[in-house]
């Protein structure tokens, strides 16, 4: 079993009470997992979901005002304490996830994260690990009827360019040294980013298929115009800055 003391998962919820009722349920029913959970209530809503939790560690953070994915994180990380630092989405189901293999990976240092294989609640594999993305590359995929995965899967850990923030695992020092996610993305591509950081700092990123997630995605930008201009003001701010 990993301790409290080992790791802390950050979550934060907007508006998302029953989504994080479920994840929450998960980690109770897991025994091997076991850590400090601090959840940041990003907007007022309606609480009354953790009163059955109460026997969980959850530390609550709640906002004046809403803040983006990157500062949600970066800020919940000043109350972790512990060697290994966890992000989490909100809409994930922890399904059978072990998480020791992807601790495991940091016995080399020079790992920056670690990141399970993600299913999507329909049983198929998204596309969690890419490559860097760029103007071609993001025009192709959006004109493409198939979207084909950018690493061919094995038992083994491969190592990839970057990995999506649904749930991604950090040595907390590495964290620190990097200053986690860069602030001025609000939503979209800090993820990216953070990975093309680490990898300028000599760190790699690891996807471990041995174990996995389950992501019920919500794809917002290709419903909801704010999340689309979000989308594209963000992808334009990482090809401008890398």
């Amino acid at each position: 079993m990993i301790s409290q003391s080992t790791i802390t998962f950050s979550i934060v919820s907007h508006g998302q009470g029953q989504l994080i009722r479920l994840l929450l349920m998960d980690f109770r029913t897991q025994d091997s997992i076991c850590g400090q959970i601090l959840l940041t209530i990003n907007i007022p809503e309606d609480e009354s979901f953790l009163e059955d939790f109460k026997d969980l560690p959850i530390r609550i953070i709640r906002n004046e005002k809403p803040k983006g994915f990157g500062s949600n994180h970066n800020a919940a990380f000043r109350f972790a304490n512990t060697p290994y630092f966890v992000v989490v989405n909100p809409d994930i189901r922890l399904a059978s996830l072990q998480i020791e293999l992807l601790l495991k990976q940091f016995k080399n240092s020079d790992v920056g994260i670690s990141a399970p294989l993600v299913y999507s609640s329909n049983g198929q594999i998204q596309d969690s690990a890419r490559i860097f993305p760029s103007f071609s590359r993001l025009i192709m995929r959006h004109l493409a009827w198939e979207k084909r995965p950018d690493y061919s899967l094995s038992d083994d850990e491969i190592e990839v360019d970057w990995v999506g923030g649904m749930f991604m695992v950090f040595r907390s020092t590495t964290y620190h040294k990097i200053h986690g996610f860069n602030e001025r993305y609000f939503m979209y591509f800090e993820d990216v980013d953070l990975c093309k950081r680490l990898h300028r700092h000599g760190y790699k990123v690891i996807l471990v298929p041995g174990t996995h997630v389950i992501h019920d995605a919500q794809r917002a930008s290709r419903r909801n115009m704010r999340h689309l201009f979000w989308h594209i003001s963000s992808a334009l701010r990482f090809f401008f800055w890398h």
